[in-house]
């Protein structure tokens, strides 16, 4: 099987080209080769696959093996695999994935993509649609018990879905312990992905993320999606905010008349490969 590792800021996939290749089961494939000793080491493998109501379909799978509705870091590299491989020649195209079709902007120099504009569509706050197990409509701001220690969260979703805490420090939580607790929290049936956001001034934040499936990455594009969100609606930041993660910034603008969320950030290839899939 041919391969492509990329990232955005960080955030790392395997990215086939299924137009060509065929995976039979691509969940076990991701849980092996996602291994970061044994296997190519990723957050998961991405297929860029055909699609029969967008230009191109984005079919992602985490480390453990699960599927993902959506991840704002990999559909970038989708696009830039999609126009870096002559796939197309335009610089907008559509994408489907789980949670929709989104519209990318593609900015490439010297025939290949850099930055990729990606309209993240609208945020889902209804905490039955995101899925919460919540007594009120929207969960804003509402303090949650997590292990004995009382966490205000934000919900959101992105077409996945996200918790939003605000801290006085990300660089001392200690994540690896925490983070599955809120992962697992009984208030999300369908698990969660959470953000650790420290607030810098009015147009700046740093963010830490711990996700369902793969543990804390480098950067989550959804849940910088979110943390925009939940900063605005918590009133401390304006709708133009930077996102600084472990892996690099993100640039995020909610639009909040006209209900959409819109990303730009890099999009990287680190290496080609091939690898033998055959006893997997």
């Amino acid at each position: 099987m041919k391969f492509t590792k990329m990232h955005g800021c960080g955030n790392d996939y395997i990215y086939v080209n299924a137009f060509e290749e065929k995976i039979k089961d691509p969940s076990k494939v991701a849980i092996c080769l996602s291994d970061r000793h044994k296997g190519i080491g990723s957050d998961g493998l991405i297929l860029v696959a055909p699609s029969d109501v967008a230009d191109v379909r984005m079919i992602m799978y985490n480390l453990d093996g699960s599927e993902g509705a959506m991840c704002g870091n990999g559909i970038r590299c989708v696009g830039k695999f999609f126009y870096d491989y002559k796939m197309t020649d335009k610089t907008e195209i559509t994408v489907e994935t789980k949670s929709g079709i989104k519209k990318l902007t593609l900015f490439p120099k010297d025939g290949k993509v850099e930055t990729v504009k990606v309209d993240m569509g609208k945020p889902i706050l209804n905490a039955k649609d995101i899925p919460a197990v919540f007594d009120k409509d929207q969960l804003i701001n509402e303090p949650v018990e997590v292990n004995g220690k009382t966490y205000n969260l934000t919900a959101v979703s992105m077409g996945n879905p996200h918790a939003v805490t605000f801290v006085d420090d990300t660089k001392s939580l200690d994540l690896e312990k925490i983070g599955p607790d809120f992962e697992n929290h009984p208030i999300f049936p369908d698990r969660v992905n959470t953000e650790f956001v420290e607030i810098i001034n009015r147009n700046e934040v740093n963010m830490r993320v711990w996700e369902r499936g793969s543990g804390e990455t480098f950067a989550c594009g959804t849940g910088a999606c979110a943390t925009a969100v939940a900063s605005v609606l918590n009133g401390l930041t304006d709708n133009h905010v930077t996102v600084h993660l472990l892996g690099g910034d993100l640039d995020l603008f909610y639009d909040e008349d006209n209900e959409t969320v819109w990303m730009t950030g890099p999009a990287t290839t680190v290496f080609e490969g091939e690898v033998d899939i055959s006893a997997i």
